[in-house]
C-alpha cells in the first residue's frame, strides 16, 4: 500500500517544467475541462502529501511502540527472577525451620528421658541414704561392742562379723559415692540440654518473627500474670506509706498489696510518688508506660532527667529518680511489649545504671524472655535527647532524628520512647519516628503498648 501511494505522488509530481511556466500565458486558452482536471489534480497532491506524513507517523508510532514493550518484557524478565530468588530463600527458611524443630523435639524427648533417669536415681540414692542410715546405727552398736571388747577378748566369729560388717559398711559408702558422681554428671547433661534448647527456641522465635507480617509478632500465649491476691481497681488513688520505702517491693513486703501510685524514698534521696505493679507475687517499680500515644515522648534532657507524664496514664518517671532507686543494690530489668493484634511478650535483663556525670550510662545483660533480644548487651549505653546528643557515631544526631530519648548505641536499633504510630492500611510507615522493637536479625515490629519496669534481684524465678 505504502509503494502504492509514493508511485502515485511521483506520477502527480512529475509535470514538465515547461507547462508550469506557461500555465499563466495559456490559462485563458484552456478549456474549463482542463482546469477541473488541473484543480483535481491539486487536490490528489495535497491528499497524497497527506498521506505520505501520516505513513512517517505510523512508522515513528511503531518503533517507539515496539521500544516500550522490549522495555517492559525485560523489566518483567527481572521481576520473574526476583521472584524466584525470593521463593528459593523461602524455601530455604522453611527447610532450616523444620530441621529445628524436629532438632529441639529430639532434645525435649533426650530431656525428658534424662529427667525419668534423674528421678530414678533420686529414688535409688534416698533408699540408699536410708540403708547408710541403718548402717551407720549398726556400726554405733558394734562401737559400742568394740570398746566392751578392747577389755574383753573377742572371740573369732565375733571378729569375722565385725569385719565383714565393715567391709559391707565400705562397699556401701563406695556405690554411694559413684550414684553421686554419676547424678552431678546427669545434672551437668541436663543443664547442657537445657541450654541447647533455650539456643534452639531462640532461633526458631527468630524464624517465626521473620515470617511475620511487619507490625505483629508471632501469636503469642498471654503470658500469667500469677498474683496469688486480689486487686482492685486503686490506680486513681494515691498511697502514702508511713514509713519511708526504699521501692514498691519494700511497700508489698510491709503489707501494700494493690497495684496503684504510692510515694518512696530511696537512701540518699528525696521522697517521690512511683506507679508499683504488684505481679508475680510481689510488687514492681514501673519507670516507663505508654498505652494509647496521648503523652508526647518528644521530650528535652531536663524532662528525662526528672520525669514526665501522669503516672496513672502514660509516664516517664525520670533518669534521676530510676538512679536513686537502683544505686541502693541489684535491679532486674523487664520490658512487656504488646503488638497491635494484642500479642504480648516480654524480655528481662541483669543491669546496672550510672548516674549523671555518665549521661546515665546502661550495661544489659539477658536473662530470659519470650522474644529475640534487640538492645546491645555487656556495652555502655548512654542516654540521649535531641538537645543532649552524645552519639558521635558518624556525627549524626539519632534523637533528633528518632523522636524521642533513649539509649542508643546505632541509630537502627529499638526505639521504645519513640513517636507513636497507629497501623495504617496503605503506604509505607516511617521507622524512624515510630515506637518499636527491632531484633539484631529481623524486622521491625510496631508495637501498641510498652512497660518498663525494675525489681531488686532477691527475687526468686517469675517467668
Amino acid at each position: 500500500m505504502k509503494i502504492f501511494l509514493v508511485f502515485l505522488l511521483i506520477a502527480l509530481l512529475a509535470p514538465p517544467a515547461r507547462a508550469e511556466k506557461d500555465h499563466s500565458s495559456v490559462d485563458s486558452a484552456v478549456p474549463p475541462e482542463t482546469k477541473s482536471r488541473f484543480a483535481m489534480l491539486d487536490d490528489v497532491r495535497i491528499l497524497a502529501n497527506g498521506l505520505l506524513q501520516l505513513g512517517h507517523g505510523l512508522k515513528d508510532f511503531v518503533h517507539k511502540t515496539k521500544g516500550q514493550m522490549n522495555d517492559i518484557f525485560q523489566k518483567l524478565y527481572i521481576f520473574d527472577k526476583s521472584f524466584y530468588e525470593l521463593s528459593l530463600q523461602t524455601s530455604e527458611i522453611k527447610e532450616e525451620e523444620e530441621h529445628l524443630r524436629q532438632t529441639t523435639a529430639r532434645l525435649q524427648i533426650n530431656n525428658e528421658e534424662i529427667k525419668n533417669l534423674s528421678q530414678q536415681m533420686n529414688s535409688k540414692i534416698e533408699d540408699l541414704i536410708q540403708n547408710k542410715n541403718q548402717l551407720q546405727e549398726q556400726v554405733w552398736g558394734l562401737e559400742d561392742k568394740v570398746t566392751k571388747l578392747a577389755i574383753i577378748q573377742p572371740s573369732t566369729q565375733e571378729t569375722n562379723a565385725i569385719s565383714s560388717i565393715k567391709a559391707f559398711v565400705e562397699q556401701q559408702d563406695n556405690d554411694i559415692k559413684q550414684l553421686l558422681k554419676v547424678v552431678e554428671a546427669q545434672h551437668v547433661q541436663l543443664d547442657r540440654q537445657h541450654n541447647q534448647i533455650m539456643e534452639l527456641e531462640d532461633k526458631l522465635n527468630h524464624i517465626e518473627l521473620q515470617e511475620l507480617a511487619e507490625d505483629s509478632f508471632m501469636g503469642e500465649q498471654t503470658e500469667p500474670e500469677a498474683i496469688p491476691f486480689p486487686v482492685h481497681n486503686a490506680t486513681a488513688v494515691t498511697y502514702k506509706s508511713d514509713g519511708a520505702a526504699p521501692d514498691c517491693t519494700a511497700l508489698y513486703n510491709s503489707g501494700m498489696h494493690a497495684s496503684g501510685v504510692y510515694s518512696i524514698k530511696p537512701n540518699g534521696s528525696e521522697a517521690f510518688d512511683v506507679y508499683c505493679e504488684m505481679k508475680f507475687g510481689s510488687s514492681w517499680t514501673v519507670i516507663q508506660k505508654r498505652v494509647d500515644g496521648s503523652l508526647d515522648f518528644n521530650q528535652t534532657w531536663d524532662a528525662y532527667t526528672n520525669g514526665f507524664g501522669d503516672l496513672n496514664e502514660e509516664f516517664w518517671l525520670g533518669l534521676n529518680k530510676t538512679y536513686s532507686i537502683t544505686k541502693q543494690g541489684d535491679y532486674i530489668l523487664r520490658i512487656e511489649l504488646q503488638d497491635w493484634k494484642d500479642n504480648k511478650r516480654h524480655i528481662q535483663y541483669a543491669f546496672s545504671m550510672g548516674g549523671p556525670e555518665t549521661d546515665y550510662t546502661l550495661q544489659l545483660s539477658r536473662i530470659s524472655g519470650s522474644i529475640p533480644n534487640a538492645l546491645p548487651e555487656e556495652t555502655e549505653l548512654r542516654f540521649s535527647t535531641a538537645d543532649h546528643d552524645v552519639d558521635t557515631i558518624n556525627y549524626f544526631n539519632c534523637p533528633e532524628n528518632y523522636l524521642g530519648g533513649w539509649w542508643h548505641s546505632e541509630c537502627e536499633e529499638t526505639n521504645l520512647n519513640g513517636k507513636y504510630v497507629a497501623p495504617r492500611s496503605r503506604g509505607r510507615l516511617d521507622r524512624t519516628k515510630g515506637l518499636y522493637w527491632k531484633p539484631k536479625k529481623g524486622r521491625y515490629y510496631l508495637l501498641k503498648s510498652t512497660k518498663i519496669m525494675i525489681h531488686p534481684t532477691d527475687f526468686k524465678s517469675f517467668d
